[in-house]
């Protein structure tokens, strides 16, 4: 379960910084990061990033505003339930092996 936090942990910085790196681009007339790459980050499991890139760069925050706020809401759900369920197979495997 540890790994799994510290992936997420690092999938969120990499999508912070991607979208950071996007306005970079877009302050010096640059090709930029494609919105499709930017919005796949989010939907992938960078949501918590992507939002605090958007607050921190002021960056896609008002084109984005709702998808990434259904984004966050949907993989907060979704790790809260894989959380759950992971401690309870957890607990169960370590009863049935000290039988």
């Amino acid at each position: 379960m540890k790994a799994f936090v510290l992936l997420f942990l690092l999938f969120n910085l990499f999508t912070f910084f991607v979208f950071g790196y996007d306005k970079y681009l877009a302050r010096s007339n640059r090709r930029r990061v494609s919105e499709k790459t930017l919005l796949n980050l989010a939907l992938c499991g960078g949501s918590v990033g992507a939002v605090f890139a958007q607050k921190i760069f002021r960056h896609k925050s008002t084109k984005y505003r709702y998808t990434f706020w259904t984004i966050l809401t949907i993989q907060f759900i979704l790790f809260e339930t894989i959380w759950f369920f992971a401690s309870d197979i957890s607990h169960t495997l370590q009863n049935f092996s000290l039988t």
